[in-house]
């Protein structure tokens, strides 16, 4: 496999947050005239996802062809009364691998769609990590969300476009919906709109197995003066974990921001059984406790940046449907910076010293859920270190 291509001529806008994110989803889907791809992992049956449901049946009773995809598991408490009104309205709706028992636990049902990615007419996109739910959505937020997504025009709509409609028709002919793979074709203009270079990197399990993954290694490095990582849920593989600990040996400013509140409890013990050795090597490490922490973002020597909707977790990295874009340029980075240095400024840094002085109990927690995801994953069949 080899890296991805950077497209030029692009204008991308970074979105932070649902408040920014949605009204900007929901005016351009307003403005659709042809044809929509909406693809999420959670589609919640909230007060935003009823805004954009209602605004996706405007389109359809327009004229618009409208495709949404949703994940079986990320979805599942998405009603079918809900379903039915969208696709009495005229709107395609497909579920990626349909779970009709929640609680069983079986190998496949590990493989989910968990791009957050929309297209309107081949001439916008939003790309990013951001699901349509309520940005409050957990009954102790006091804050939303931190996540992101980019708006994207220009000649790299060609290429999320094609992975649009390619993931649609594929989960169409599973579900026996030839006929909804029978739509009037929309090209993408390949006209500059700005000056940015910019990646789309998706993660399938066919040829693109590690696309993102190996994206975020060449990126480290390279880096000679600082990388700074937000990220939901981090629990990296041994090449990811190396090439961070490198990096901080070398003389590079590594910072992780981290998930702070307690969400998954066995991913949150996990994951603090790693910080020991990060630290160790000189990697600073904040945790984000104001509100739930779901972005997926980086920024590399204050001009390569990512946002998407891929963690740095064994389920992103090697089993997902994920798709992130990678921005080459100074000013976007700048901003996505200056962003996540804020919340650095009102996160906790775990400090090593005190780190070491943690009780033998929480140490063996830390270790017993670490070793406990490892064995569950070696015996899947998963296992890559």
């Amino acid at each position: 496999m080899s890296l991805p291509d950077f497209v030029k001529g692009n204008h991308v806008t970074l979105l932070h947050s649902g408040t920014e994110y949605f009204p900007v989803l929901e005016s351009a889907i307003n403005q659709a005239r042809q044809e929509i791809h909406l693809e999420t992992y959670i589609f919640q049956h909230d007060a935003t996802g009823n805004r954009i449901a209602e605004a996706l049946k405007r389109a359809a009773q327009r004229g618009v062809a409208v495709h949404l995809l949703i994940d079986g598991f990320g979805s599942f408490s998405l009603s079918r009364k809900v379903i039915q009104e969208m696709l009495a309205a005229g709107v395609q709706v497909l579920i990626y691998r349909p779970e009709f028992f929640p609680f069983r636990f079986k190998r496949s049902r590990l493989r989910r769609m968990h791009r957050k990615l929309a297209v309107m007419d081949a001439s916008v996109a939003f790309v990013g990590g951001i699901n349509i739910i309520d940005d409050c959505h957990e009954s102790d937020a006091l804050f939303p969300r931190l996540d992101y997504a980019v708006r994207i025009t220009g000649p790299l709509l060609r290429e999320i476009h094609a992975a649009a409609r390619r993931l649609w028709m594929l989960v169409a002919w599973v579900n026996l919906k030839k006929r909804w793979t029978n739509y009037p074709p929309v090209t993408s203009s390949n006209l500059p709109a700005g000056h940015q270079r910019v990646s789309l990197v998706i993660r399938d399990n066919l040829r693109n197995r590690r696309s993102i993954e190996r994206s975020y290694l060449k990126a480290i490095a390279s880096a000679r003066r600082e990388i700074i990582i937000a990220n939901a849920y981090f629990l990296p593989g041994k090449d990811f974990r190396q090439a961070l600990i490198r990096a901080a040996r070398r003389g590079v400013l590594v910072i992780l921001l981290l998930q702070g509140k307690l969400e998954y409890c066995l991913q949150h013990y996990a994951m603090h059984a790693l910080y020991g050795h990060l630290l160790d090597a000189g990697v600073y490490i904040y945790e984000y406790r104001r509100g739930y922490l779901h972005a997926k973002v980086a920024v590399i020597d204050g001009f390569w940046s990512t946002v998407g909707s891929s963690n740095i977790d064994p389920f992103s990295l090697l089993l997902a449907r994920e798709a992130n874009v990678i921005i080459l340029d100074r000013t976007f980075a700048t901003e996505l910076q200056s962003s996540l240095q804020r919340k650095l400024a009102v996160s906790y840094p775990v400090l090593q010293r005190a780190w070491k002085k943690r009780s033998r109990f929480k140490r063996s927690l830390n270790w017993i859920s670490y070793y406990f995801i490892r064995v569950v994953w070696g015996l899947l069949g998963y296992h890559r270190d």
